[in-house]
């Protein structure tokens, strides 16, 4: 059955921006190991789903989709609207890297997250972070 424009826009526009499952499901996960944090912090470029100020550790969470992790893949099985949305995610992408590239230049550590390696593995993902903003927040640590 072939979904109507409508439809389509409707569902569309109930994907959510902020507060996702998955960044819920890491966000709880860090706070259980004692991190504390800001989120969405709208003052840096970006606006970093996580963002750890006395470390400059900054965490975006990429959906796979959205942001396209399996890009190559992905174009290929674009059925209605490809060129709209091999654009759209072509122009998230270049902007992920320029996001990036912008926070680092000012001497963020930047820390790209995909979503299905939070659903696979968050322990270790969790530890990448926690390892990152540990060593940058002592002040003694070899930075």
């Amino acid at each position: 059955m072939e979904r109507t424009k409508e439809e389509i826009s409707r569902n569309m526009s109930l994907i959510k921006g902020k507060d996702t499952k998955i960044e819920l499901m890491l966000r709880s996960a860090l706070f259980k190991l004692g991190l504390r944090y800001y989120k969405n912090y709208s003052k840096l470029v970006g606006h970093p789903d996580i963002y750890f100020p006395t470390s400059k550790v900054v965490v975006f969470v990429d959906g796979d989709f959205w942001h396209g992790h399996y890009f190559d893949k992905q174009k290929d099985s674009l059925k209605k609207n490809s060129e709209y949305w091999i654009e759209k995610i072509e122009k998230n992408m270049q902007r992920d890297t320029y996001v990036t590239h912008l926070l680092e230049s000012d001497g963020y550590i930047v820390i790209r997250v995909w979503e299905d390696e939070i659903k696979k593995d968050l322990p270790r993902v969790c530890d990448i972070i926690y390892r990152q903003v540990k060593r940058t927040d002592n002040p003694y640590s070899d930075k």
